[in-house]
């Protein structure tokens, strides 16, 4: 028995050694991976001081400000110029958006509604959290941005943002040819970089200038609010007619948009009430025959 009972034992020693030899084959991988990361980290260090200008500025971000964003849902007429003036702006391909307007609709009693989504440059980003490499970071006046200059191309940040807000450049660039000499922007994002991220960066170098984002300027409807969270003042991009954010706020029933995962939005939606044009037949198929293909 006791001879039974060492073979045994070393049977289960020798299984046990082939299972860590081939655990350990599994993690050389995952391992030289991870090393590939490390020495970018390290690399991106020592060249630290090799930060452009605006590169340093686009990180401080503006002080004093706490960027807000309020969306009214009531007044979207699925125009898209806020979708054209984003792609013009940032050299997106024809395919590529940062802002989306969807068909939603909460049950089938109940009206849809085209809905606007950005980046909602939360507060708590998870998209921060995952970066390895702090290519993409929150600023001090609230805007998340990206700084394709570090990013490697992980896509963490994509698998981490709750509300799908982040596309991979898989290609070259619309405009690659052309801004191959442009300095780069981080508050721009250009010139864009193929195996890069790229998502919707609340217009950052709009706010530099003191003008409102690209999207809200472009809307005819007077969808977008935009302001200052401090100040608590938002501007209507189409009106341009100022308010207290707070009063548009509370008066209009506002939410966020999934504020039960804690990511701490800071854009906020006004319920579709009283909208000035129901959503077209032909947008409603649309939207179903992709959600019906999703579902598939």
């Amino acid at each position: 028995m006791q001879q039974l009972a060492l073979w045994s034992g070393g049977t289960v020693l020798a299984g046990g050694a082939v299972a860590s030899a081939l655990h350990y084959e599994h993690k050389k991988k995952g391992a030289a991976h991870i090393k590939e990361i490390a020495d970018h980290v390290h690399q991106l260090k020592i060249n630290e001081e090799a930060l452009s200008e605006l590169q340093r500025r686009g990180r401080e971000g503006i002080p004093g400000k706490r960027w807000i964003w309020v969306i009214d849902l009531a007044k979207c007429k699925n125009a898209r110029r806020c979708m054209s003036a984003c792609q013009q702006a940032h050299h997106l391909r024809p395919e590529q958006s940062h802002m989306n307007v969807l068909v939603m609709q909460a049950s089938e009693h109940t009206p849809a509604y085209y809905m606007p989504k950005p980046c909602q440059h939360c507060d708590n980003p998870p998209c921060v959290s995952v970066c390895p490499v702090d290519a993409t970071f929150k600023r001090q006046d609230g805007v998340v941005l990206i700084d394709n200059q570090r990013c490697i191309g992980c896509r963490f940040c994509i698998a981490a943002c709750p509300y799908n807000a982040r596309m991979f450049n898989w290609i070259e660039p619309l405009y690659a040819k052309e801004d191959a000499n442009m300095e780069y922007n981080v508050e721009l994002n250009l010139p864009q970089r193929k195996g890069t991220i790229t998502k919707c960066l609340m217009s950052a170098d709009r706010l530099r200038e003191g003008k409102l984002p690209y999207c809200v300027s472009a809307c005819p409807n007077g969808v977008y609010w935009f302001g200052d969270e401090n100040e608590d003042v938002v501007t209507n991009g189409t009106t341009h007619e100022t308010m207290r954010l707070s009063e548009l706020l509370e008066k209009n029933g506002a939410y966020q948009l999934m504020p039960e995962l804690g990511t701490k939005p800071r854009v906020y939606y006004l319920p579709p009430k009283d909208r000035s044009m129901p959503v077209k037949e032909e947008d409603k198929k649309i939207a179903n025959e992709y959600v019906h293909h999703f579902e598939s």
